[in-house]
């Protein structure tokens, strides 16, 4: 069983960093603790679906947080089809740490000096620090679609490592868009790879970034076309029918009729690149 610890990203998600594993075609996400201070060192802001703590950031910034975490809520919960909103309120709130700045954040949070920012998806936190490249437009759309959809589909079902990436890439604009480009390119190059070879592959740390990137487009590019495609409800369906515990072809061919297996979700993908 593959292993995630926190799941960091730097802008351009240079994914051969990353803390986790994707193998077996499941990824498994386990929470570590933050640090070790109190939060009572904290100031804090609350909405309503979010508790964001932070020292010396500017308060500008913060609620500059506050307000593109609760719109990002809104978008990825509608664009999942995630409406149990009440496990998001109250002391079921998710949680923004802001450090003071990127030294804070290294060493308090004990993060890679690369690092922008930083999520426990089971805990449901999210860390980072004032001017953080590419936080607000990538970091926190990406973070809070992996955080939302395991609270969608649960931990405990077989849920694909493309899949789980795709969810989170589908809320960051430019990464949607620009994913059937790189995709299309990799086809015509012939470098293409299948779902099922996406789907058990395994990235490592010497993995090529070649392949690391081109695992995020199609990854992206595949989930962009289930959700806009087949049909966000249906969508919805094969997630439920996962959380259940379905096999992966058994969850495709229950939500979408004239997909019955993962071969056939391929061919259907590759004939929509066409178009």
């Amino acid at each position: 069983m593959p292993q995630s610890g926190w799941l960091m990203k730097q802008c351009a998600f240079k994914a051969l960093r990353k803390v986790f594993l994707i193998t077996s075609g499941v990824l498994s996400i386990l929470s570590f603790p933050i640090d070790g201070q109190a939060k009572n060192d904290w100031e804090k802001l609350q909405s309503t679906h979010f508790i964001i703590y932070y020292k010396e950031a500017p308060l500008d910034f913060v609620q500059g947080v506050e307000k593109a975490a609760e719109q990002y809520y809104g978008e990825i919960a509608d664009n999942l089809g995630y409406t149990r909103y009440e496990s998001w309120t109250y002391d079921k709130r998710a949680k923004i740490y802001i450090y003071n700045d990127q030294e804070d954040y290294v060493v308090s949070a004990r993060q890679f000096k690369w690092s922008h920012g930083s999520a426990s998806v089971k805990t449901k936190e999210i860390r980072t620090f004032p001017s953080a490249h590419g936080f607000f437009d990538s970091t926190l759309p990406h973070e809070l679609g992996h955080i939302i959809f395991r609270e969608f589909i649960g931990f405990s079902g077989q849920v694909p490592g493309w899949m789980d990436e795709g969810v989170a890439m589908y809320q960051e604009k430019a990464k949607r868009w620009g994913a059937n480009k790189a995709v299309k390119q990799a086809i015509a190059a012939k470098k293409f790879m299948p779902l099922h070879e996406l789907t058990y592959m395994t990235l490592y740390s010497e993995t090529p970034q070649e392949t690391v990137d081109l695992f995020y487009s199609e990854a992206a590019s595949v989930t962009y076309y289930i959700i806009t495609e087949l049909g966000k409800v249906r969508f919805g369906y094969f997630c439920e029918k996962l959380k259940q515990g379905s096999s992966l072809d058994n969850a495709l061919n229950y939500a979408f009729p004239r997909i019955k297996d993962l071969d056939a979700l391929n061919k259907a993908w590759l004939e929509y690149l066409k178009e």
